[in-house]
């Protein structure tokens, strides 16, 4: 069973929605026991930075999500991603989960783009296994965000995206993955990604 954490930041049933269409069974949860007992975890999200962790402590999922992220097969989507990283300029002084290193900052609004990004965007590729196996390098996926990890350590970065600036849009350590897009709103190459991830072992 795959947990999906529930933790009031939204995102969740198009989540479960990709995981029953590949067949998998999961549950949308905020039960430590159901997150922990599960094969594999994943922590969605959309909004802002601060209430997301305002709203896991207050229902003491924090040290959970980090017991989770670091025994289980893990994956943080979009705002998923981002409380990863110790903080964000979102919400100046809010400590995130502090599990990998980086910045999280907002995209610069002075480069003639839209902010937020929202759309389809190809990404380059530096991870090809793990979550990126059999994924072609300028693949598209769906991204909708007004901030984005930049600085994070070379080792862990799996994909970038370009727009305007350098989005560091996918991380991978161990167990622990993300993305800063969205791979069940990305179709069929989304669907691959998922899939690559539930292949994935404790």
């Amino acid at each position: 069973m795959i947990a999906i954490i529930d933790y009031g930041a939204g995102n969740l049933s198009s989540v479960q929605k990709a995981l029953t269409f590949l067949g998998a069974e999961s549950k949308i949860t905020r039960d430590k026991n159901e997150i922990m007992s599960a094969s594999h975890v994943i922590l969605p999200g959309v909004g802002s930075f601060g209430d997301a962790m305002s709203s896991m402590r207050e229902r003491g999922l924090v040290d959970t999500v980090k017991q989770a992220a670091s025994e289980k097969p893990f994956l943080g989507i979009c705002l998923g991603l981002q409380l990863l990283f110790e903080s964000s300029e979102e919400s100046p002084g809010v400590q995130g989960l502090g599990l990998l290193k980086g910045e999280i900052a907002e995209i610069p609004k002075n480069m003639g783009l839209k902010v937020p990004h929202i759309g389809w965007n190809s990404i380059k590729i530096n991870q090809k296994s793990g979550i990126f196996e059999d994924i072609d390098d300028d693949s598209y996926f769906y991204f909708v965000h007004s901030f984005y990890l930049k600085n994070a350590d070379s080792d862990v970065v799996a994909a970038t995206a370009d727009y305007g600036v350098k989005i560091q849009c996918a991380v991978q350590k161990e167990n622990l993955c993300a993305t800063q897009f969205h791979p069940e709103k990305s179709s069929g190459i989304g669907l691959k990604l998922l899939q690559n991830f539930l292949k994935r072992e404790g």
